[in-house]
């Protein structure tokens, strides 16, 4: 498993083990390349009480680099002005020139229409639609202003707004749902550059969130008998992330299992 050796990757993010973004560090190690990923304790913490651990990002570090990779992080909340140029000089100072962004950092609170606030709408924009826009746009900058004639590659992650409605949840769906058509525009925008731009919906995955009681009503929606689990959304974002994956680009990929 080498398909991304030598490559250096930026996953957003990454705050618990048991998280799509871990799975997506551990797979990228795996397969040979450098990993710098972000994380926020005291999001995380306030959705995941239960397994969310202050120094959890140092002990992650260390488990990647068992892939004899090199492996760097920081806390970094996306909503700040200024964070994705942030991000990118720290990730080339750590770990080496990125050509492989993952934008995994997501903002949600559910809220239907009675519980709508602008600070809700503003929190959920800063994070989802201007934290992902500007470090995409910064990220292709840097890879334009370096000249690297092999390009990259950008994975968004999305929630599958385009396959029904989730009331109850408006800013979010909205918010996620306006990355699925960047990612489409900026696709066409970047190939040029020989850059991708996809995203993934992986559906609902137990990453911790779920009871059991959302695990029972949610199985038999799916069809092969089982949830979905991280590796499953982790294996496609390697792909899209490797060279297998170089004529691939403005695709929303639902990988739900059927669901």
């Amino acid at each position: 498993m080498t398909r991304l050796q030598g490559k250096v990757a930026i996953v957003t993010g990454v705050g618990r083990s048991n998280g799509i973004g871990a799975a997506v560090c551990r797979t990228f190690a795996a397969e040979g390349a450098s990993v710098f990923f972000t994380h926020l304790y005291d999001y995380d913490k306030s959705l995941y009480p239960k397994n969310t651990e202050k120094g959890w990002p140092d002990l992650f570090a260390e488990e990647l680099r068992q892939s004899g990779v090199q492996v760097g992080h920081m806390s970094l909340d996306l909503a700040l002005s200024g964070s994705g140029s942030q991000l990118l000089e720290e990730a080339v100072r750590a770990v080496g020139f990125p050509t492989i962004l993952v934008n995994n950092a997501t903002y949600s609170v559910d809220a239907d229409f009675r519980q709508l606030t602008e600070e809700l709408i503003d929190a959920h924009c800063a994070v989802n639609i201007r934290g992902t826009f500007m470090l995409s746009a910064e990220f292709a900058r840097l890879i334009e202003r370096e000249k690297v004639t092999a390009g990259g590659r950008i994975i968004n992650l999305t929630s599958g707004q385009g396959k029904g409605p989730m009331p109850g949840n408006l800013i979010y769906a909205a918010t996620k749902g306006a990355i699925s058509v960047f990612t489409e525009s900026l696709a066409a925008e970047l190939a040029p550059l020989c850059i991708t731009v996809n995203a993934v919906d992986p559906g609902p995955t137990d990453s911790g969130w779920m009871s059991e009681e959302v695990k029972e009503a949610l199985l038999p929606q799916f069809p092969m008998g089982r949830i979905g689990v991280p590796d499953d959304a982790a294996r496609l974002i390697a792909f899209l992330a490797s060279d297998d994956s170089q004529w691939i680009t403005g695709e929303i990929i639902h990988s739900r299992g059927g669901f």
